[in-house]
């Protein structure tokens, strides 16, 4: 995401340079170094909370874990014992025929909702 290459470094400790002078640049280095080793300890001490967290995270779980695989243990003879033993295929009924038209009949009007106000009822 931010990378500094070694000419962006030169360049900025060159304009450091010219704006601080040569007196003032050591002691701001120096500042600028123990700045960075306190931001290293402070991410190496959240780094260790957070594992000790995980941790005990994984303590309150085991508690839990106990408790599921006996439970586990009872479901699984169960969901055994209701699955259904495999038949042998039969092929499936041929489909049945829509019945013949009487003749004389009528057709069915093409939409349901729409009645036909010519004709008596």
């Amino acid at each position: 995401m931010f990378e500094v290459g070694f000419t962006e470094i030169v360049l900025i400790l060159g304009i450091a340079l010219l704006v601080l002078g040569p007196a003032r640049l050591p002691k701001l280095a120096a500042d600028v170094g123990r700045w960075a080793g306190k931001a290293r300890a402070m991410a190496r001490q959240l780094k260790g909370q957070l594992e000790q967290e995980a941790g005990s995270l994984n303590e309150l779980r085991k508690p839990l874990d106990d408790i599921r695989n006996p439970l586990n243990d009872l479901r699984n003879p169960l969901d055994l014992g209701s699955q259904k033993p495999q038949t042998t295929s039969t092929p499936p009924a041929p489909a049945a025929e829509p019945p013949a038209a009487t003749p004389g009949a009528e057709a069915p009007p093409a939409t349901p909702d729409r009645t036909d106000e010519s004709k008596p009822a």
